[in-house]
């Protein structure tokens, strides 16, 4: 099965906590800085929404917390912010831990699920990402392929979809890559005004998945 494949393919040892992150090793980002030509940087941020909509049933609440009371002998005070977010979804951008993804009842590596609960994880935390994540990154945009700019709602991005884009965009994504793959969400649901819920379809074999 896919989970055994892919279980097998990429193991770094009983007690590894980086995952996919090993890949990053620093001979490969070192050939990644050796590509940067413009030195221009791209934000994958999405801005925090606060309406209720199709794709953020949920959205963050924010309200402020002040101004302070002024300390003694002072004029200066502070405006505080306070948030509440379920950033999980397809409204907001974030990166989750490997302590989110349980299969068959444990975590990556065999890590016992006891190790992540509603008070946190003691174990497989962002943490390992410390350093920042640093790598070559590869953008395969999938309704590109067809002269669309969005993929419907419930439509699947396959491994046969990936393999055309890198043909098409004259690229090829290998281990260590970073890699990015576009639907047009956002542009989507903004102009049609309705969720679009997309997903990569298990299909690809080691090392096409091993990034």
């Amino acid at each position: 099965m896919l989970y055994e494949r892919l279980r097998d393919s990429a193991s770094w040892g009983r007690e590894d906590r980086r995952g996919a992150l090993n890949n990053l090793t620093t001979t490969r980002v070192a050939q990644a800085a050796e590509e940067i030509r413009s030195g221009r940087t791209v934000s994958l941020a999405a801005a925090v929404e606060n309406e209720v909509s199709l794709d953020n049933p949920d959205p963050c609440q924010h309200r402020m917390t002040g101004p302070s009371e002024p300390e003694v002998g002072s004029s200066l005070q502070f405006s505080l912010d306070w948030l509440a977010m379920n950033i999980h979804g397809n409204a907001d951008s974030h990166l989750d831990a490997l302590s989110h993804v349980l299969y068959q009842g444990t975590l990556y590596n065999g890590v016992s699920a006891d190790k992540a609960d509603v008070s946190g994880a003691t174990e497989l935390s962002l943490d390992v990402t410390r350093d920042g994540i640093v790598g070559r990154g590869v953008l395969l945009d999938i309704p590109r392929l067809e002269g669309r700019r969005w993929l419907e709602p419930g439509e699947s991005v396959t491994a046969e979809a990936l393999a055309a884009a890198e043909t098409a965009q004259h690229v090829t994504v290998g281990p260590g890559d970073l890699l990015f793959v576009r639907v047009g969400h956002r542009p989507g649901a903004t102009t049609t005004g309705r969720g679009t819920r997309h997903r990569l379809v298990p299909g690809c074999t080691p090392p096409q998945c091993s990034f």
